[in-house]
């Protein structure tokens, strides 16, 4: 008879998932799963609020990102009351959500992905964790520490504390004063250095584990991210999928994500599996995040970051499919956040005070989108003529990588697992899979149309089970 493996907790990930592998007879992998057993109904709680609550009240729906979910959500209302905010105001916003890119990206690639790479994944597990990093490499552990106290120095300083409060329909409720101006333009540049030695501490890892990179978890899909005159975009832009061969499936405005991204579930898991409508589901699986960003865009603005860019393309081809890629793009968009924060602070607008535009309040629907850093993030709000909000629906960006992630976790039991009797780090293997991905489950539980994937197995005194599905 064939067995069950399972592994519960995924270990250094934000949220609660487990993965199940199911085993025949001759300890082969028959399928494999990626469970995300978590469920939340923030679109529920948003219906019947005013939309200038739903800013802070997003900010809940993750610790690690709450300035996304606050930006996509007063684009989203901005959206809604078709309302232009003042210039001074957008370099704010994007200044803020550099400041995220910073404090998200350092977190993931030193704290939650190093330890597989510095003692290896079949390492000592009492060592292959944060603490073991500190332990190898203090210098390297505090310059990170650092490093995300620079990106959440930027966030408070705009958006008031780092669960960020200043972000509304129309703009901010403040700007920023020289004094803070000056102290960001140090902590980016701080940044940029920092960088560059992460750079030179990764690139020899990288090289270690070329076997590794190639085969772990490779999946082929499209992938998609935003652009902006074919340039590596966060805040604005235009969305742009690609095809695996490098060619463009479709560029259109983020608003109208609707007319090429369907939502679907499946039974074992509360994430939605968003897909391109175009080619149904399961062909339409699609990757979003830093891997998916820089294989999408044509070039990066900011030089040193192009300059990696080229590198990375030069050894790896334009549109790489390996999955633990993903660490070695995250810190691409590190430099980049950090050299696009100067740009921004040395904008003569960027201390105005000129952030707010009264927007006439209308029934409406609206849509905000954005790149979070765990990749694109829509929220859509409709509202009626009070701009009280009727209806809410989110895509998080794990739930775009959804479907892809539990692709890439299959495809890796069946390459590893042989006899029935995976060794622990072969176990963790398939849990490095899912950390590239540097996953955020909590955020992705969200509702279509409010109807959760809920099974329910009642057993009767008889002893008969009667099961009710919600999918």
């Amino acid at each position: 008879m064939g067995k069950k493996i399972t592994v519960e907790p995924v270990s250094r990930v934000e949220g609660h998932a487990k993965i199940t592998i199911n085993l025949n007879d001759a300890g082969q992998v028959d399928d494999a799963h990626v469970h995300v057993i978590e469920m939340r109904g923030f679109e529920k709680l948003l219906q019947g609020r005013p939309i200038e609550d739903a800013q802070r009240i997003v900010t809940a729906i993750c610790g690690i990102c709450p300035v996304s979910h606050h930006l996509a959500s007063a684009k989203a209302a901005d959206n809604t009351f078709g309302v232009e905010i003042p210039r001074p105001a957008a370099l704010l916003r994007e200044l803020m959500h550099m400041g995220q890119m910073i404090h998200s990206h350092t977190l993931h690639f030193f704290y939650l992905a190093a330890p597989d790479l510095i003692f290896t994944p079949d390492g000592d597990p009492k060592k292959r964790n944060v603490f073991g990093v500190i332990e190898a490499n203090p210098e390297l552990a505090t310059q990170a520490v650092l490093n995300r106290k620079r990106g959440q120095e930027m966030i408070r300083a705009i958006g008031g504390r780092a669960a960020p409060i200043t972000a509304k329909p129309g703009g901010l409720t403040k700007g920023i004063t020289e004094e803070q101006r000056q102290k960001m333009l140090k902590d980016a540049q701080d940044s940029i250095e920092f960088t560059k030695l992460g750079l030179e501490v990764a690139s020899p890892i990288f090289e270690q584990y070329m076997d590794v990179i190639k085969m772990l978890g490779v999946v082929e899909t499209p992938m998609m991210g935003l652009v902006k005159d074919g340039n590596l975009e966060m805040y604005d832009g235009t969305l742009r999928m690609m095809d695996t061969d490098g060619s463009i499936i479709k560029e259109f405005d983020p608003t109208k994500y609707a007319d090429y991204i369907q939502e679907n579930y499946q039974e074992w898991s509360y994430l939605k599996f968003p897909y391109w409508k175009e080619k149904g589901w399961p062909d339409g699986i699609y990757r979003v995040a830093p891997l998916a960003r820089i294989n999408v865009c044509d070039q990066i603005s900011t030089p040193l970051a192009n300059d990696m860019l080229t590198d990375f393309r030069a050894a790896f081809g334009r549109m790489p499919q390996q999955t633990l890629l993903y660490h070695y793009a995250r810190l691409i968009e590190l430099m980049y956040a950090s050299e696009r924060a100067i740009e921004l602070l040395n904008d003569p607008d960027i201390t105005s005070t000129d952030v707010w535009a009264k927007p006439e309040v209308r029934a409406a629907t609206g849509v905000g989108v954005l790149e979070a850093p765990r990749g694109t993030l829509i929220h859509q709000y409709s509202t009626d003529d009070e701009g009280i909000i009727t209806n809410a629906n989110m895509i998080v960006s794990t739930g775009h990588n959804q479907g892809a992630m539990d692709l890439g976790v299959r495809e890796a039991a069946k390459v590893l697992i042989k006899d029935g009797e995976p060794s622990e780090g072969m176990l963790n293997r398939l849990e490095m899979v899912i950390r590239a991905y540097d996953p955020c489950f909590s955020c992705a539980t969200h509702t279509i149309d409010g109807r959760w994937p809920v099974k329910l197995e009642l057993v009767g005194p008889d002893g008969r089970t009667r099961t009710y599905t919600n999918y």
